[in-house]
């Protein structure tokens, strides 16, 4: 079973409920250095952010959104495919990336099946790459068994920290994404 990222349950606003957007990311990579990425996600009222280490930018980038999601699923996705290939010549080309995921191994019953595609495009290559995660993310949160993940996970990380459902974490708001490689 293939399933494309895209809708879920509409809202007023015609967005999909639960639906992740990459509010920033950043990546510190080179050949003599151990890449690090951070990103920034948020859903509804609810922020995410992490960062980590990777061979290379693109898996940095992967590992720190599985470490944001680790409350919404409990594990990283299984990466089963990514493909990049530019799609015009030239140095204004932009690429083309495509990946394939599992649920998290950790995932049992409804929630375990399936395999999620995203797709983005972009001159930018590294940021195709994080925003396909991303879609094929959407694609397998959008399913009905994965409905209210990431509202019952913002609300379960205000509880621990102490906060109500309905506020806004004000000193998420502030991170600034490049201090955290200065840490």
């Amino acid at each position: 079973m293939t399933n494309r990222a895209g809708p879920g349950s509409a809202s007023p606003a015609g967005e999909a409920t639960g639906t992740l957007h990459l509010q920033r990311w950043t990546i510190n990579s080179g050949s003599n250095v151990q890449s690090r990425g951070a990103v920034v996600l948020a859903s509804g009222e609810h922020q995410w952010e992490a960062r980590a280490e990777g061979n290379g930018p693109v898996d940095a980038l992967y590992r720190a959104v599985d470490r944001a999601l680790e409350d919404v699923l409990a594990g990283p996705p299984r990466l089963l495919s990514y493909d990049a290939h530019a799609v015009s010549e030239g140095p204004e080309s932009e690429g083309v990336v495509t990946v394939t995921i599992a649920p998290p191994a950790s995932a049992s019953g409804a929630r375990a099946a399936g395999r999620y595609e995203g797709r983005a495009q972009s001159p930018n290559i590294i940021a195709a790459s994080v925003e396909a995660y991303i879609s094929a993310i959407n694609g397998l949160l959008g399913e009905e068994h994965w409905a209210g993940a990431t509202e019952d996970a913002g609300n379960r990380r205000r509880a621990r920290a102490g906060t109500r459902s309905g506020e806004l974490d004000r000193a998420a708001e502030e991170i600034d994404v490049t201090d955290w490689f200065n840490r």
